[in-house]
């Protein structure tokens, strides 16, 4: 039996690996975007349908997203005069400018590193992966996707607004949680906090499930 060599996978709430990469925009790297949220985001290929949808979809929500101080970074392992050439073919048919850059990755050394390469998918793409990184380099959430289905857009700038939100105002988000809705009040650590907790004047379902307006 073939032992299948692990893939090196990055950890939430760790730093992001570091990158420096040719992009459409010419080099970058993960310190150029210190001080803001980074949205990095792979597709296994330009000129793919799929894909096409989804660069589409990015860049009808960046003013969105830049809103948010978050900047949109694409990546796949094709070259960058592939990319400019999918650029302007995705402008011409659809009439939508992808303003973000788009990583070049020939080598494959940040798709290695974010562990985009899922050798039971494929040897030779990225998968479908969003990362988001916040403005110090810290890798807050990680979401993959099969190739054969596109990513929710809107679910990423959600989550970011999520993660934003939770950390502006000490709470957690509840399934699904959008702007106006009640956050979770974090649970009490003591037997004399849980016994308080109803007098706390949050809407109190039992002593470990508590949420609030913001």
């Amino acid at each position: 039996m073939t032992e299948m060599t692990p893939i090196a996978m990055p950890r939430l709430n760790e730093p992001a690996p570091d990158f420096d990469a040719p992009t459409t925009q010419g080099r970058k790297t993960l310190a150029d975007y210190r001080g803001k949220w980074l949205i990095l985001f792979s597709h296994p290929a330009d000129f793919t349908p799929v894909c096409t949808t989804e660069f589409i979809g990015f860049a009808k929500r960046h003013e969105d997203f830049a809103a948010l101080e978050a900047e949109l970074l694409g990546l796949s392992i094709d070259s960058t005069h592939s990319h400019i050439a999918w650029v302007l073919s995705i402008r011409e048919k659809f009439g939508v400018g992808i303003d973000f850059p788009i990583i070049a990755d020939l080598n494959m050394k940040v798709a290695s590193a974010y562990g985009m390469i899922q050798p039971g998918a494929s040897d030779t793409a990225a998968v479908r992966a969003t990362f988001i990184i916040d403005p110090e380099g810290v890798l807050r959430a990680m979401v993959y996707y099969p190739m054969t289905a596109g990513r929710s857009v809107d679910e990423i700038y959600r989550l970011l607004l999520a993660l934003r939100t939770s950390d502006e105002n000490a709470c957690s988000m509840p399934e699904n949680w959008r702007p106006g809705d009640p956050v979770i009040v974090p649970a009490p650590t003591t037997p004399q906090e849980a016994q308080a907790r109803h007098a706390e004047g949050y809407n109190t379902v039992d002593w470990y499930f508590s949420t609030r307006e913001l």
